[in-house]
């Protein structure tokens, strides 16, 4: 696993004193990973190193390029380089990823390197994108009758940041967290970028063979966009919740796809924008 953080040293001003102090600083560390499929790169993603594996997968699901853990015959890193840690000892840091696919799964289109619709960017928009989401999905979350705790998930924010070990030291990074509808944590991943630490906490569910993601919830440390609702969609999860806000755009997502979507849940207050029915209060 490569460094997830790394010293540097910072210069502070202090105006009010004033006053200037140079002292070392814990900061996240930001990688290129670059993905290719069958020997073929697909894409380049800035994250940060560690359950890269997870990383891959979970990406490859919510594109729909995969739809379970069999889909993938191997995944394995092909570039490397030594660095020194912050324990002392050399830590190998892989920035390359090459998956090969099973036999009878088609490999995404040679001409299409980043094409996909996750990144609003990429000239596909609104309605759109949700209707090309709609045909890529492999679950219907619709269907999914759990119900959720007004008062469980409430709770959900500050048990996602007790795990966020990382983020104490540096502050510069998002979370991720799958819990149960009784707030039992799965698992919770740390990245610098929001939709990767989504991705690691696909990817862990579903070589954990826990997806669809029936009966849980998606907690994320910030906004919910369009990108983590789709995501969270593919995985088949019927629930999200977010910190902060949602988009527009999510949640029309979550709306079209029967999925529950709850934004600016922090203390005992907590806004939801689709999926009403599954919310309980008693």
């Amino acid at each position: 696993m490569g460094r997830v953080t790394v010293r540097r040293k910072v210069t502070t001003i202090d105006l009010a004193m004033p006053s200037t102090t140079t002292r070392p600083d814990t900061l996240t560390v930001e990688e290129p990973l670059e993905l290719r499929v069958n020997g073929t790169p697909l894409t380049v993603t800035m994250r940060t190193p560690g359950h890269d594996i997870e990383l891959v997968h979970g990406f490859l699901m919510s594109e729909g390029l995969i739809r379970s853990a069999e889909d993938i015959a191997l995944a394995r890193y092909c570039e490397g380089a030594v660095v020194s840690g912050e324990s002392g000892f050399d830590e190998n840091t892989y920035n390359v990823i090459d998956v090969t696919l099973a036999p009878g799964v088609a490999a995404p289109d040679a001409s299409a390197t980043r094409a996909f619709f996750t990144n609003s960017s990429c000239g596909v928009c609104g309605k759109a994108s949700i209707e090309q989401l709609r045909a890529q999905s492999a679950f219907d979350v619709r269907s999914d009758v759990t119900e959720f705790s007004a008062t469980v998930i409430a709770e959900l924010p500050d048990a996602l940041r007790g795990e966020q070990r990382s983020f104490d030291k540096t502050g510069g990074l998002h979370a991720a967290g799958l819990f149960t509808a009784d707030g039992e944590l799965l698992v919770v991943r740390e990245d610098v970028g929001r939709h990767n630490a989504v991705d690691k906490v696909v990817g862990w569910a579903l070589q954990e063979g826990r997806v669809p993601g029936v009966g849980c919830v998606l907690v994320v440390s910030g906004r919910a966009s369009f990108e983590l609702t789709q995501k969270a969609i593919m995985a088949g999860i019927p629930c999200l919740a977010a910190v902060s806000a949602p988009s527009s755009l999510a949640v029309e997502c979550a709306d079209d796809a029967g999925m529950t979507l709850l934004g600016f849940v922090r203390g005992s207050r907590l806004n939801v924008y689709a999926g009403a029915h599954r919310i309980t209060t008693s």
